[in-house]
């Protein structure tokens, strides 16, 4: 059982299927469709990764760059002063804070300049992760 929550979720047969109508050609549920999924099913963000490890399904494409395929542009210098202003501990930022913070300029604009830089990405909001490992030098 997975610590973070006092009883484990259980889907009924509607939720199960609302996640697999949402999957992505190879089978994955991506960062964006987890988010709409959760609203869907009715469970909260954060337990999504415990929700899809249930049945299976890995979550995908981390819109920051921490995981999947997406391409990424090149890290934009001035996106990259708001990210440093929030930064908690080395080089440290949740995932809630990138969020709130893509709401100014665009998420794909933050993730390009995260997946470039040596912003670590703390707390995914789907639970996916608490730290991301490995330590880059920023791109621009």
């Amino acid at each position: 059982m997975n610590k973070r929550f006092d009883k484990r979720v259980v889907l009924d047969e509607t939720q199960k299927e609302l996640i697999l109508m949402n999957l992505d050609n190879d089978g994955t549920l991506s960062c964006l469709k987890a988010f709409k999924v959760s609203r869907l099913i009715g469970v909260k963000p954060i337990q999504m990764s415990e929700v899809c490890e249930s049945i299976n399904i890995k979550i995908s494409n981390c819109e920051l760059g921490v995981f999947g395929k997406i391409k990424f542009q090149d890290a934009e210098t001035t996106i990259y002063n708001k990210i440093k202003q929030n930064f908690t501990q080395n080089r440290d930022i949740t995932c809630k804070t990138l969020w709130y913070i893509a709401q100014q300029s665009s998420l794909r604009r933050v993730g390009n300049t995260v997946k470039n830089s040596d912003t670590e990405v703390t707390y995914c909001q789907l639970g996916c992760f608490k730290e991301r490992k490995g330590h880059r030098e920023i791109k621009s």
